[in-house]
């Protein structure tokens, strides 16, 4: 016998019985494909995602956010890579510190019946889910931004719906990208340019220093990687929905980089990412001449090194950012991704008065990172580091705790040995 709501279903009810037994078998099947998620990783990448831990992260940053309000913040806001990392934490703080409708897109993985889905897919149903409880607008479309198809969708959705856009960020960091004028797919690679890259790197699944040797990139390897994580698509992003339209007076867009210390400099700002990190801030320059002509601006934000689904898969990276965070702790000036982004809306984006760049015209949320006595000493703590001594020059635990955060894993709170249904 079949129950919904603790009713009986019978034969004496046949329109309603067979309505409530496909609710209800839909529901058991939602129960008898419930599992216990754990963390699996391979090679620095997490293939599991936990949706109740991930859920209570991004409560955790909305609770956040909303206890910081920006004042004549962006009217509505668009997000390109919203899902994960500082995408998510600026969609949260745009609706929740400024109480704009967002759209945002993302190319996720839902879950299924034998496995979880991605982070970045309960990560959004859990934003969701808070905004339509607490009547703010929010749109989402799961899909390729680098095609033109989804460009078009959002387009239709924001006329549809809020008319225009008045702030996008663009924070994609997806690894291939195929091109949709010529159909050619490229795909991105992490190494240095020039000449072999020898280092020693982080190992924090078995917290050991391990070596690490790279051969340098081809120069068709080079040029992939400008074509996936370079600003031709956030330019075709601004140009495709000005024609459409949909960008507001005054629109203001922004992409995320890195620029980093000398230690990871080879295989980062020097290497094949940097050559991409550097297109993106020259495409800022001609997006912003675009801009400017209706009072709108494009600006590259410079941001903080953290862990994420990015960052833990570059070379040496990993390292550097145990040191950092055992550093910044310690001086009391660490943050996360939704401190970072509450800032650059705070103190940069809306602070009413002149937008504080560097002479390159980069915001730059890397300051505490990048300050004299922080450097100096992560730079003392690498020429001292070993297995002997990684435990107290790094924060491993950190570090860790960290990394499974982002995936959903480690959080107070959530029973992990209980069922979940991925």
């Amino acid at each position: 016998m079949l129950y919904l709501n603790h009713e009986r279903v019978t034969a004496r009810k046949p329109a309603r019985c067979i309505r409530r037994i496909r609710l209800t078998a839909r529901f058991a099947g939602e129960y008898l494909n419930r599992m216990i998620i754990t963390p699996m990783v391979r090679n620095n990448i997490c293939v599991t995602a936990h949706p109740v831990g991930c859920e209570h992260q991004v409560h955790a940053q909305i609770a956040y956010a909303k206890g910081h309000p920006v004042e004549n913040g962006p009217k509505n806001t668009l997000v390109i890579g919203s899902s994960t990392g500082y995408g998510l934490a600026s969609r949260i703080v745009a609706a929740y510190s400024a109480g704009a409708p967002t759209f945002g897109v993302f190319f996720e993985r839902p879950g299924a019946e034998k496995r979880s889905g991605s982070a970045g897919w309960y990560n959004n149903r859990a934003f969701e889910n808070a905004a339509r409880r607490d009547g703010l607008a929010a749109f989402s479309i799961n899909g390729d931004a680098f095609s033109d198809t989804v460009k078009d969708e959002v387009a239709e959705l924001i006329r549809k719906s809020s008319k225009t856009v008045d702030m996008i960020v663009y924070s994609l960091a997806a690894p291939v990208r195929t091109d949709p004028e010529t159909g050619i797919t490229y795909r991105s690679v992490i190494k240095p340019i020039g000449s072999s890259f020898n280092a020693r790197t982080l190992d924090p699944e078995t917290r050991q220093i391990i070596d690490f040797h790279q051969d340098p990139a081809t120069e068709e390897e080079i040029e992939s990687t400008v074509k996936v994580m370079g600003g031709e698509d956030w330019q075709r992003w601004i140009e495709f929905l000005g024609k459409r339209g949909v960008l507001a007076p005054g629109t203001v867009t922004l992409a995320y980089s890195y620029i980093g210390p000398p230690f990871t400099g080879r295989i980062y700002r020097q290497g094949t990412i940097g050559m991409a990190k550097d297109h993106l801030e020259r495409t800022a320059g001609v997006i912003d001449a675009m801009l400017k002509r209706s009072g709108g601006r494009a600006f590259v934000s410079v941001n903080k090194a953290l862990v994420t689904r990015a960052s833990a898969v570059i070379p040496v990276v990993p390292l550097y950012i145990s040191i950092l965070y055992k550093v910044m702790k310690s001086k009391g000036i660490h943050e996360d991704c939704i401190h970072q982004i509450v800032r650059l809306f705070r103190e940069r984006l809306y602070a009413n008065g002149d937008i504080p760049v560097d002479e390159e015209g980069r915001i730059r949320l890397d300051d505490l990172e990048m300050r004299p006595d922080v450097q100096a000493e992560i730079a003392d703590s690498m020429e001292k580091i070993s297995d002997d001594n990684l435990q107290d020059i790094a924060d491993l635990d950190g570090y860790w705790k960290a990394f499974l955060r982002f995936h959903g894993f480690g959080i107070d709170g959530v029973d992990y040995s209980a069922d979940v249904a991925p």
